[in-house]
């Protein structure tokens, strides 16, 4: 537990220039505890029933995994209105930042990329299998995923997630998550199963093999959404079109038609039987 005057001078009082990550939910702080370790802090802009909500579903989650590919949440700070989560810090941004920031375009081998979908896929097959009450984490998406200073990916942002009771094959809940990473299926009735994390596990995949955005406004309204263009381009067998240029080689040309392969396979849910199997192996 952390005190809200510890976590204060840590930020050096919450100042922009701590300021590591902003969201619709409020921001992300760099702060330094008194024996130097470095921590993220997440911190709501607003008071609500909703905010509430998802610190709890933060804490139930994160208390019950134990993966070395997930954020670590450290502790939180409960003399606040809403109260304060806090991590381990992550040090080299988002595999978002990675792939479409301009500004920075990292070189990203292959080899890198599919190490990462490996650990993700590893993430989501623990999620959804191997705890005793699974989970769904809600909102997969490349700017969720975390990188280490070795590019080891962390799967961070449970505040959506649900606990999913294995007696329950579906859960009605309100449609939450982000636009092009939201399984279509949940979108129309609700029912949230753990194919929705899988479709959206199989955006990130498209978004490793494209460097693509899921979404792209600027784009006609009909290649606007990477997985509806991905799936078009596999049915006219023009694949290699979309694949990003720098990433294409004769040595990798398999590896990338088999994860091609799979990513159709989760964004195509109505073919799916499990797949966690598949998320196993990868």
């Amino acid at each position: 537990m952390f005190t809200d005057e510890e976590l204060k001078k840590a930020t050096d009082n919450y100042s922009e220039n701590s300021i590591i990550g902003r969201g619709g939910f409020g921001m992300v702080f760099k702060g330094i505890l008194p024996n130097n370790q470095v921590v993220a802090i997440k911190r709501s802009i607003k008071v609500d029933s909703t905010q509430v909500e998802q610190f709890i579903n933060e804490v139930v989650a994160l208390s019950q995994i134990n993966n070395k590919n997930v954020v670590k949440l450290l502790g939180c700070c409960l003399e606040t209105e809403v109260p304060l989560l806090v991590y381990e810090f992550i040090s080299n941004g988002t595999l978002h930042d990675h792939l479409h920031d301009e500004g920075k375009m990292y070189s990203f081998t292959w080899d890198v990329r599919l190490r990462i979908a490996a650990e993700v896929a590893e993430v989501l097959a623990y999620l959804h299998t191997t705890i005793s009450i699974p989970i769904i984490h809600r909102d997969i998406k490349s700017a969720n995923i975390l990188l280490d200073d070795k590019c080891v990916a962390k799967v961070a942002d449970f505040g959506a997630s649900k606990l999913a009771p294995v007696d329950q094959e579906q859960l009605g809940t309100m449609v939450q998550g982000t636009c092009g990473y939201l399984d279509p299926e949940y979108m129309q009735t609700g029912e949230l199963t753990d194919k929705s994390d899988v479709y959206s596990f199989g955006v990130v995949l498209v978004e490793l093999l494209t460097r693509e955005k899921a979404i792209s406004y600027a784009k006609p309204e009909n290649e606007r959404s990477l997985a509806v263009c991905f799936l078009r381009k596999i049915k006219e067998d023009r694949l290699f079109e979309i694949f990003d240029e720098q990433i294409v080689s004769d040595s990798a040309m398999e590896q990338l038609k088999e994860v091609a392969n799979l990513a159709r396979r989760c964004l195509k849910l109505k073919e799916i039987g499990d797949l966690n199997s598949d998320l196993s192996a990868l």
